[in-house]
């Protein structure tokens, strides 16, 4: 009798194990992007602190290295974020005498967002930063192209679906 109740819950667990694995941890994708990415940051973290820069900041700066003048909301557009968000941040990169906000002269609830010559510096001083992380990521940069180009597809399909 009890062996066949020990056989029993054996036959429940089998096959509560074969159907829930996709609730294991290790098997989710969610995990696996979130837990890269916090690696990714720390990675990061001892680079920017030789700029001065956090990694949110860091993301806000490589958007006006690429382009000057941007408006927060589209500042916030590239970083899908939200702008009030961003505020903070723009104050502390202002404070740091790293760009200037200014209202539009065209519409004044409009901020343009404007390097200053030391937010301009820093574009040089950052340039070793995407070599550095090819080198931690040990990877090949076609490789990291290659998944770069799979995660924006599955960011950009994801967006689609909320």
């Amino acid at each position: 009798m009890r062996a066949k109740l020990v056989d029993h819950y054996r036959e429940i667990a089998m096959a509560t194990d074969e159907t829930c694995q996709e609730l294991l941890l290790d098997n989710q994708l969610c995990f696996a992007l979130y837990s890269t990415s916090l690696l990714m940051t720390k990675v990061y973290k001892p680079l920017l602190q030789e700029l001065g820069l956090t990694y949110p900041q860091y993301l806000a700066m490589l958007v006006l290295w690429e382009r000057d003048g941007i408006t927060v909301g589209e500042l916030s557009a590239r970083l899908l974020t939200d702008p009030g968000s961003l505020t903070p941040l723009l104050k502390r990169l202002e404070a740091e005498g790293l760009l200037n906000r200014t209202r539009s002269s065209k519409d004044e609830r409009v901020v343009e967002l404007h390097l200053t010559e030391r937010g301009r510096v820093l574009y040089d001083r950052a340039r070793n930063i995407p070599s550095c992380i090819v080198a931690a990521s040990e990877q090949t940069p076609d490789a990291l192209a290659a998944l770069k180009e799979e995660l924006v597809s599955l960011r950009n399909s994801l967006q689609k679906a909320v």
